[in-house]
């Protein structure tokens, strides 16, 4: 024990692996998790805890997480935390990393980081990198861990990196075919409901997924019979499964990049395509398509799922200068005037100056004014630039599950 020690200390002092900035800076580190170089784009999250959801929230696809908070790892890694099959972030950056100490606990960080292929830096300034981000915004940046680079290759490879915007992340991280939830499989959601599981008789939803967070599953099946499909699956066969009602999941990098799922949203809400407004033919054509014309689905947006149904609406979607990540965004709900902590975790939002006649704005971000949620005028279709399943984060939220299920029982009535 002494040896790892000792080896803990000559690495700390040595610091030999350090994160290149786009823009010159350069923060040195120690290297941990799996030991290779990777390109990203560098953002920071203030949450206090949760970093295993943090890691497993898919919508961190291509970008290095730094965790302000000031040591990380003190509880270890357990199988029932995490948010998705996997990790999708390029790297971890953090200042201070602990060992274990919790009975939930499996593995260590370090150990969980590097069976999984993910790089990370601690002992990092990540005050100063914080405030770097908040000052010159979002960078693209590389990761080495390796010392075969000198810090100037390693500004040139960040330059090079063809980075974030433009580009379709959501086909990266979604499931390769459907799959059913059952609730007598699912655990309770980690939120407050108390309803009893789904029965047969309950809604069917169909779960688009662009990079879903599991817990947003679970809120659904505690009272909804859900079936996720992959992002790129047509809306001809989700119409064709007749579900009651559809969420547009989270998901990572630019939404104006997804679009065959803003096509397909334009088609659930029975709305003009793409190809049509463009003055194309008309695609995909069928009975369903022209039913849903008459009786449009009710859907429910939530992250990437809130922007892609904005622009399916026509409106447009732009870059924060450094996005919100962390669970204690304040937002104003503007329909009952009553603020809500949420957890957040995004880089791109809906342009205020770009919302049509048909979408009204319901919340917006006390921070920085932002749109923070959007309702359809006249169709049964509403989201939220936010989580309400919060994992990790406070349930303030949790009520928009229940609107939406307000909204699909409305709708059958109907």
């Amino acid at each position: 024990m002494a040896m790892d020690y000792e080896e803990k200390w000559k690495n700390e002092r040595e610091r030999k692996a350090f994160l290149a900035l786009d823009d010159g800076a350069v923060f040195h580190g120690v290297a941990f998790g799996a030991k290779k170089d990777a390109l990203g784009e560098v953002v920071f999250n203030t949450g206090m805890s949760g970093y295993q959801e943090i890691l497993t929230d898919p919508s961190y696809a291509g970008q290095f997480v730094t965790l302000t908070t000031a040591e990380v790892g003190n509880y270890g890694i357990n199988p029932e935390d995490v948010e998705s099959r996997g990790l999708f972030l390029s790297g971890l950056v953090i200042g201070d990393l602990t060992e274990p100490s919790n009975w939930r606990s499996k593995k260590s960080l370090g150990e969980y980081l590097a069976e999984n292929g993910v790089p990370g830096i601690y002992g990092v300034d990540t005050r100063a990198l914080t405030l770097h981000i908040r000052e010159h915004g979002n960078r693209k940046a590389f990761l080495c861990l390796s010392a075969t680079l000198s810090e100037e290759a390693a500004i040139a490879k960040a330059l090079e990196w063809e980075g974030l915007d433009g580009q379709d992340y959501a086909a990266k991280v979604t499931c390769e075919k459907s799959y059913a939830f059952t609730a007598d499989v699912l655990s309770e959601p980690r939120a407050t409901s108390h309803e009893p599981r789904a029965t047969n008789h309950e809604p069917r939803i169909i779960c688009y997924d662009f990079g879903v967070k599991t817990n947003i599953i679970r809120s659904l099946a505690s009272w909804a019979k859900v079936t996720v499909v992959p992002a790129k699956t047509p809306a001809e066969e989700v119409l064709a499964l007749a579900p009651d009602g559809v969420l547009l999941s989270n998901g990572p990098a630019d939404p104006a990049a997804v679009t065959y799922a803003i096509e397909n949203i334009q088609k659930l809400l029975g709305i003009r395509n793409l190809a049509q407004r463009r003055g194309g033919a008309e695609k995909g054509d069928s009975a369903s398509l022209r039913l849903c014309e008459r009786n449009p689905i009710p859907i429910m947006g939530i992250c990437l799922g809130h922007q892609l149904l904005s622009l399916a609406c026509g409106a447009k979607t732009g870059r924060l200068k450094f996005g919100h990540h962390g669970c204690n965004h304040p937002v104003k709900n503007l329909e009952t005037g009553k603020v809500e902590i949420t957890s957040q975790n995004h880089n791109f939002a809906v342009i205020p100056e770009s919302v049509p006649d048909c979408l009204e704005v319901t919340h917006v971000n006390l921070n920085d004014g932002s749109i923070e949620g959007v309702r359809h005028k006249t169709l049964p279709a509403f989201s939220v630039q936010y989580h309400p399943e919060a994992c990790p984060g406070p349930h303030d939220s949790n009520y928009l599950f229940n609107q939406f299920k307000s909204m699909i029982k409305a709708a059958k009535n109907a």
